[in-house]
């Protein structure tokens, strides 16, 4: 049955026309924009995963800028610390060149005066954007490290950024200032020439406890009276330490022992001081004492001190890491022995210092390095969900360009079928 008012082969025929026109219309945005997916009503649930993934490779280029500055500023406190080790080891041989006594020691004083104003301006422009790394005196909690933001960890509960922590190594040579210090001294005991003895430990402080930045520390010796043929072995010091921000109770130990050798080293004692391999906390001294006392008697400690701290009480104005430095007088015997020992672990302290830069640094460039290989497999599997096959889309076009040419002259030969049935009406 023929009808003039429903054309059944027109509408077949413009509904293919319009799938035809939708999927072409579908393939020119594909080629137009590059995305198979560009917008949610593509594939919501594809475009939401590409979009979370890109918002990450957003953060992670923030991240690389991140790492980027990070490894710059450790990078110049390196080769400051570097160059301080170099600086202490020429003043290690003029120290050296020191301890002969026929050599005007006044004029290597002034070469080791020189080279400390040296390592004070090496520490002191040791900056990078206003950070400088080799200067830990602030009491304040915290400050004595920095976090690099590294990365962002993303589980099932969110998104957390992690950080690369890179402490401050201080090099600088200012004095430190201490508080009020109380001590609880007790008779200590005998000891003969050649003998070891041992002092108390802190009071009130483990190895396992924090140490406060700021807190004064304090170790008081009156040790070996004694004599021979009237001649006295005295030794009365009292070091202190103002703990810096990081501090461990290890690092205040290594700086107790390190002034009580100097101490003695400069009061012409011919004694060891030695943290205790097997107690934390214990300082042992060794008399090294090699003549013999003709009478028979002992060369004694007439008193020793228990280690004494105001833990407790961070009452103290931080110095430099190279604090003894400043101390340093080869003018005389006594002065120069005390700068041989004391350079040993100044030295020791900016070697562990640039080792600690260079280890971050090396972390920092790992990590950088992670990063970029990381954002570029992010991109890579966004493209993957994302992206259109433009060789599969312009055969696609070609094919719906003929599909569409031949579905419009479907649609004119639909039309134009109710115009024969005017021939019945002739």
């Amino acid at each position: 049955m023929s009808s003039i008012l429903t054309n059944n082969g027109a509408m077949v025929a413009l509904q293919t026309l319009k799938s035809i026109n939708s999927n072409l219309s579908t393939t020119q945005s594909e080629i137009s924009t590059g995305k198979r997916v560009a917008s949610a009503k593509d594939n919501s649930a594809v475009w939401a995963i590409s979009k979370v993934m890109e918002a990450d490779v957003k953060g992670f280029k923030g991240i690389s800028d991140s790492l980027n500055l990070g490894q710059s500023t450790v990078a110049v406190a390196r080769q400051a610390a570097e160059t301080t080790t170099e600086l202490l080891t020429d003043i290690k041989g003029k120290i050296v060149a020191a301890q002969e006594e026929n050599v005007d020691r006044d004029k290597i004083q002034a070469d080791i005066n020189a080279l400390r104003d040296q390592i004070n301006a090496v520490t002191g422009a040791a900056q990078f954007n206003g950070l400088n790394l080799l200067s830990n005196t602030d009491s304040t909690e915290g400050t004595g490290s920095i976090n690099v933001l590294a990365s962002l960890d993303r589980s099932s509960t969110g998104v957390a950024a992690s950080d690369i922590n890179v402490g401050k190594q201080d090099l600088g040579t200012s004095a430190a200032a201490a508080g009020t210090m109380g001590s609880d001294v007790s008779a200590g005991n005998g000891a003969a020439v050649g003998a070891t003895a041992v002092f108390t430990t802190f009071d009130g402080i483990g190895a396992s406890d924090d140490i406060v930045a700021g807190a004064s520390f304090s170790v008081s010796a009156t040790a070996f009276s004694g004599d021979d043929s009237g001649d006295a072995y005295d030794f009365n010091a009292a070091v202190v330490y103002v703990a810096r921000e990081g501090d461990t109770f290890s690092d205040v130990m290594d700086q107790m022992v390190t002034r009580l050798n100097v101490a003695a080293a400069e009061a012409g004692l011919e004694v060891t001081f030695a943290e205790n391999a097997t107690t934390a906390g214990q300082i042992d001294f060794t008399n090294n004492y090699d003549e013999a006392i003709t009478d028979g008697s002992t060369v004694e400690q007439s008193d020793n001190a228990d280690l004494a701290t105001m833990q407790s009480e961070a009452d103290g104005t931080i110095g430099g890491g190279l604090e003894i430095l400043a101390g340093f007088d080869v003018s005389t015997d006594d002065g120069a022995e005390a700068a041989l020992v004391g350079i040993e672990s100044l030295i020791q302290t900016s070697i562990d210092a640039a080792a600690a830069f260079g280890s971050a640094q090396g972390r920092i460039e790992t990590q950088t390095n992670f990063v970029q290989g990381l954002t570029d497999a992010l991109k890579s599997g966004i493209g993957t969900m994302v992206d259109a096959d433009m060789e599969e889309a312009s055969a696609r076009l070609q094919a719906l360009q003929v599909q569409q040419q031949l579905g419009v002259q479907a649609l004119s030969i639909a039309n134009q079928a109710p115009q024969q049935l005017l021939s019945l009406f002739r």
